[in-house]
């Protein structure tokens, strides 16, 4: 394996939310402000997943006193506490840039009500015991 590769493997989470396009998703995340820290959640719709690997990427769009706001975050950023799914929108297409142009409730997805709420993760890499490891080693000594 490259260098690269082992080094941005080790960065990786373990368990990443499946995070779709259309979704509503609220965004955990930390923000330091001098020597403090806070969480503060960002709510609104995905309208683009972009890249793989370490530098995965996901635009979320809100609408926040009449101005629209969208913020990308890292999949993989330590800021990041958690990421919740509140509802599950219907998209057809990658990417929902014509929200831009939609104002009111045009501005949402249509909901897929046959589908239920759930937090999803997905599995990316096992987590070892440290215990399992020291016992590797001895039998390779042996």
């Amino acid at each position: 394996m490259d260098i690269i590769k082992s080094i941005e493997h080790e960065q990786l989470k373990n368990k990443v939310p499946d995070i779709r396009i259309g979704n509503t998703v609220r965004v955990h995340q930390r923000i330091k402000e001098g020597n403090r820290q806070r969480i503060q959640v960002f709510e609104g719709i995905v309208i683009k997943k972009q890249n793989g690997g370490l530098n995965e990427t996901f635009t979320v769009r809100r609408v926040a006193y009449g101005v629209g706001v969208e913020k990308t975050f890292l999949l993989h950023s330590p800021l990041i506490e958690k990421i919740e799914t509140v509802r599950i929108g219907r998209a057809r297409r990658a990417k929902l840039y014509y929200l831009r142009d939609r104002v009111g409730k045009a501005a949402k997805t249509k909901e897929n009500l046959a589908a239920r709420v759930e937090n999803k993760e997905i599995v990316l890499k096992e987590e070892m015991p440290a215990e399992e490891v020291k016992d590797e080693v001895k039998k390779d000594a042996e």
